[in-house]
């Protein structure tokens, strides 16, 4: 069990065994500076070994930054999946969701799954909800650009949306007038916070995409 209402022990994880992005040492270094900025802990590793009871007991947020394919060993998921169910924060970050396709549980965790992009372009995101961490900082209207992750399926019903792209602004969006970008959700009495933003290097440079995972992983962790 993770300790209550502090962020102070952060497992990032960034392995892959599909497509890997260019970014993920510049997260790696955001996430790290966001730990020295405010006193938590920050471990980053690809090995899928510390997936255990023991190394989780006592973290407060495990982040999954741009993973992608099968990373996670079957012990791996158990020790994941009782971890976030006794109070864990979980974080996926961009191609989180492009993760453990055949780990049904893990689709449930994040709330959906990728399934394609049109090129990397600006588009505006909308705050759906100013009273989350991770979006109260933000203008009701950010201009930003990304890759515009389309789901299989909406996440809506299953998640509290906190931000959505408006498409009509980019070209090749594939789900319409409503298309969330970033979400969170209960589980177990753990917690998940999903972002699909993300995927250059120079986002992780910016304070207010940095602002908006730190308050996904305070979210995530009850801090």
């Amino acid at each position: 069990m993770p300790p209550p209402g502090r962020l102070s022990d952060v497992l990032l994880y960034t392995r892959t065994t599909a497509y890997r992005h260019d970014s993920i040492p510049a997260g790696i270094a955001a996430i790290r500076e966001l730990g020295q900025a405010h006193d938590f802990a920050v471990e980053a590793t690809e090995d899928p070994a510390v997936f255990t009871d023991a190394s989780l007991a006592g973290r407060s947020a495990v982040v999954f930054l741009s993973t992608s394919g099968t990373v996670l060993t079957t012990n791996g998921r158990s020790a994941l999946r009782s971890w976030v169910a006794a109070g864990g924060g979980f974080v996926g970050v961009h191609s989180a969701a492009c993760t453990e396709y055949s780990w049904p549980y893990y689709g449930e965790l994040l709330g959906a799954r990728f399934a394609g992009h049109p090129a990397f372009q600006r588009a505006t995101v909308r705050v759906a909800d100013a009273d989350h961490p991770a979006t109260a900082h933000l203008p009701p209207h950010w201009d930003w650009h990304d890759e515009w992750y389309d789901f299989r399926s909406n996440p809506r019903p299953r998640v509290r949306v906190l931000a959505t792209v408006d498409e009509t602004g980019y070209q090749g969006g594939g789900m319409g007038a409503d298309h969330p970008v970033a979400w969170c959700r209960e589980a177990g009495a753990g917690r998940s916070f999903y972002t699909a933003l993300g995927h250059a290097a120079e986002a992780y440079q910016a304070n207010a995409f940095r602002e908006h995972l730190l308050g996904g992983l305070r979210w995530a962790a009850r801090a």
